[in-house]
C-alpha cells in the first residue's frame, strides 16, 4: 500500500510543480488566452490565483492555529507587466515554503477542511498545496498545449488526498449506501464508502495482486469502481479530465450524485 509522503518531499515536490507551473506561463504566447479548464479564467488570472493563494496560505501557516484563516499583509495583487509574473509567482511559493519550513509538520493550523480526514495541520496543508499546485499546473499546460500527466509519487499521494480532505465529512449521505473504489494502475486502491454517517475512505487490496476479500463481493460489494493511472484518478476527480478517459464499471451515475452532494457544515 502507497504511504503518505514525507513532510520534506512534500516541500520538494511544491517547489517542483510550482517551477513547472512558471515554465508553462512563460511559455505562453500571450497570458489572455482562456485556461479551457477553467473557462472563466484567462492564463493571468490562473498566474494571479496561484500567487495570491500561495501568499495567503504563506500568512496562515505562519499565524499558527487560528479561527479564521489569516489575512497577509501587503498588496498581494500580480504585477501587470508580463515579464515581471514569473518573478513573483517564484517570490510567492517561496513565502509558502519558507512558511511550511518554519512551522514543521505537526503545528496546527487553520484549514478549510473541517471534520474530514485530514487534520488542521500544517503537514495537511503542505499536502493539500501540492495537489492544488499539480492541478492547477495540469491546467496551464494544457491551456499552452503541452499537457503533462502528474508525476506518479503526486498523483499516487494526490488520489487519497482528495478523498480524505475533500470528500471525507461526518454529514450524512442523503442516497443509498453505496461505495466507490478508485484503483490506479500503478497498484494502489482505495474504497470511498457514503452512508448515514457521512463519507470516508480507506486503502484497499487492489484486485488481481491480492485475494480480495468475500466482503468485496455481493451486498458489499462497490456500487461503482473507477479505474487509470494515478494522474488520470485525480484529474478525473478534479473534473479535468472526462469519464471516457478512465475505465468505469458499475453504476457511472453515482459520480454524478457525488459531485452534486453538498454536505452540511
Amino acid at each position: 500500500m502507497t504511504t503518505t509522503l514525507a513532510f520534506s518531499a512534500l516541500l520538494r515536490l511544491i517547489d517542483e510543480r510550482a517551477s513547472a507551473f512558471r515554465a508553462a506561463v512563460a511559455s505562453a504566447p500571450s497570458l489572455d488566452v482562456q485556461v479551457p479548464t477553467c473557462p472563466e479564467w484567462t492564463l493571468f488570472d490562473l498566474a494571479e490565483h496561484i500567487g495570491e493563494g500561495r501568499r495567503a496560505w504563506a500568512a496562515t501557516v505562519a499565524a499558527g492555529p487560528a479561527s479564521a484563516k489569516a489575512v497577509p499583509e501587503g498588496d498581494l495583487a500580480a504585477p501587470q507587466e508580463r515579464e515581471a509574473v514569473p518573478a513573483w509567482l517564484a517570490a510567492s511559493t517561496q513565502e509558502l515554503l519558507d512558511a511550511l519550513r518554519e512551522a514543521g509538520p505537526d503545528r496546527g493550523c487553520w484549514t478549510w477542511w473541517g471534520a474530514s480526514q485530514s487534520p488542521p495541520t500544517c503537514g495537511a496543508v503542505a499536502r493539500h498545496q501540492l495537489q492544488q499546485l499539480a492541478v492547477h499546473t495540469y491546467d496551464a499546460q494544457l491551456t499552452v498545449g503541452a499537457p503533462q500527466p502528474l508525476p506518479d509519487e503526486v498523483a499516487l499521494d494526490g488520489v487519497e488526498e482528495f478523498l480524505f480532505t475533500c470528500v471525507a465529512t461526518p454529514s450524512a449521505w442523503p442516497h443509498k449506501p453505496t461505495a466507490f473504489d478508485f484503483h490506479a494502475a500503478e497498484g494502489h486502491s482505495w474504497r470511498l464508502t457514503v452512508d448515514g454517517d457521512g463519507a470516508r475512505s480507506t486503502r484497499i487490496s487492489t484486485p488481481g495482486t491480492t485475494p480480495v476479500a468475500a466482503a468485496d463481493e455481493g451486498p458489499n460489494a462497490p456500487g461503482v469502481s473507477v479505474r487509470g493511472t494515478a494522474s488520470e484518478l485525480v484529474l478525473f476527480v478534479y473534473d479535468r479530465i472526462p469519464a471516457d478517459s478512465v475505465q468505469i464499471e458499475g453504476d457511472a451515475g453515482l459520480f454524478d450524485l457525488l459531485r452534486a452532494w453538498e454536505p452540511e457544515e
